[in-house]
């Protein structure tokens, strides 16, 4: 007697299959996905006729996968050259980034060339034109629909016919094949999917509007990520002007490329030279401050680390970051006070970085010592001077990845003297480079040409 067909168990998150049914996924690990899916089909597939027949590879044109030039030159640069005909963008971001003002500015500058439609779920019409009027970007080519429903949108697609399609945002995009409320998993992954058959077989440039949930990821299933081209992260501070573009997913391009925008009252700009928003004016040098180079992707940034060592009356010292990892903060001064004889323990330690840059590499970990050797000490670091490098526990400093390069960087800028670790290589002309193996030998180093700062005749 033939057995009953066993039904299946599959997870809508990521599509895991299971004999039983589970709370849990047991692949993406995601609590009430598990659906029942019945018998699993038989594996027999039929011959069908084919869309194109196949050709070999050096008779295929390039020429339709060209990247086009969005007009932002910042968007451009993490994109890999712009955007691809037939190509889907991901954009995902906490509200209030400025996703749909960067967007905006892209389509006005791509209308320029030819029609562009974008459609807006989350807000009228009448809204979006009103945030056109202010940042400029008004154009006869930039045409402006509202719709949720991913069925009019090809009606628009049809009518319109654009060289590149906006939707903001593909949570709020419904599609009449599906069940589920909008947002969900079944109608992100149906409305996107459709969403690219329309691009790849169309050739128009799509790009899409995420949202994110609390910890940051792009909000509905994994397989959204999968399923596009490129996927890029726009990140920032709401209290800082300060925007980053980064690309996770790229298939057309690198993925260790930043973009660099400021959030200004007329729109977002691009800084091709961002530099200057992480460090702090000043005439005179002031204890407790040492610059550094990092680096954001293949992009050197000029940061500013600034550290405020004071004494306390607390039984238990505070140690409080803005911008810092703060287990990297503690680690860095354990190793000041057990490898240089420093005393700390007794020690409130405020450090924090300038323009609300966030710094997570280990290249920050001698600027970070040095600042807080400075303030302690009472005594400002010389003028022009950069410190790069990894401290060890042992109190070595280590070298890090692209330490030519971050110096030539501070020498574009102007900067003279630079302590840096050991086996640097040639010299670059301009930039005094010092090269050391320990962090008191740093210290020593800079404490000789360091000094104190000029008293104020309020304090005489």
């Amino acid at each position: 007697m033939a057995k009953a067909a066993k039904t299946t168990f599959r997870c809508a998150e990521c599509g895991w299959t299971t004999l039983k049914w589970v709370g849990r996924c047991g692949e993406c690990q995601a609590w009430g996905t598990v659906e029942e899916a019945g018998a699993p089909a038989a594996m027999s597939v039929a011959a069908a006729p084919v869309t194109s027949r196949a050709r070999p590879i050096t008779e295929i044109s390039v020429e339709s996968a060209e990247a086009v030039p969005t007009g932002v030159g910042e968007l451009d640069r993490v994109l890999g050259g712009g955007a691809v005909p037939g190509g889907v963008v991901l954009l995902a971001g906490e509200p209030g980034v400025g996703k749909s003002t960067l967007l905006l500015e892209v389509a006005a500058m791509r209308a320029a060339d030819g029609p562009v439609l974008y459609i807006t779920g989350e807000e009228s019409a009448g809204q979006v034109r009103l945030r056109a009027e202010r940042l400029g970007a008004l154009s006869d080519k930039l045409y402006l629909a509202a719709e949720t429903s991913i069925a009019s949108l090809v009606s628009h697609v049809d009518q319109v016919g654009p060289r590149l399609l906006i939707v903001d945002s593909v949570q709020t995009m419904v599609s009449p094949d599906a069940t589920g409320v909008p947002g969900g998993v079944t109608q992100i992954r149906q409305v996107t999917g459709a969403l690219i058959q329309i691009a790849k077989e169309r050739g128009i440039a799509t790009i899409l509007v995420g949202h994110v949930t609390k910890d940051g990821s792009i909000a509905g299933p994994r397989m959204l990520e999968h399923l596009v081209d490129v996927v890029l992260h726009f990140e920032g501070e709401r209290h800082s002007q300060l925007r980053l573009l980064r690309a996770i997913k790229n298939r057309y391009g690198p993925t260790d490329e930043i973009g660099c925008f400021e959030l200004t009252e007329s729109g977002i700009v691009g800084l091709p030279d961002p530099s200057g928003l992480f460090l702090t004016e000043r005439t005179d040098p002031v204890p407790g401050t040492c610059v550094t180079v990092a680096m954001e992707g293949r992009r050197p940034l000029i940061t500013e680390v600034q550290a405020l060592v004071a004494p306390t009356p607390l039984p238990a010292p505070r140690r409080a970051t803005s911008g810092l990892d703060t287990s990297r903060v503690n680690m860095i001064l354990a190793v000041l006070e057990k490898r240089t004889g420093m005393r700390l323990a007794n020690m409130d330690v405020y450090a924090s970085t300038v323009g609300g840059v966030k710094l997570t590499e280990p290249a920050v970990d001698l600027a970070l010592a040095m600042a807080a050797a400075s303030s302690s000490n009472d005594v400002a670091l010389p003028v022009g001077f950069i410190a790069i490098g990894e401290v060890g526990l042992a109190g070595d400093v280590r070298t890090v990845s692209g330490v030519r390069r971050r110096v030539a960087e501070a020498q574009r800028l102007g900067f003279t003297e630079a302590i840096v670790p050991k086996h640097f290589g040639d010299p670059i002309p301009g930039i005094r480079t010092q090269e050391v193996e320990e962090l008191s030998e740093a210290l020593l180093r800079v404490a000789r040409r360091s000094r104190r700062p000029r008293k104020s005749q309020d304090d005489d």
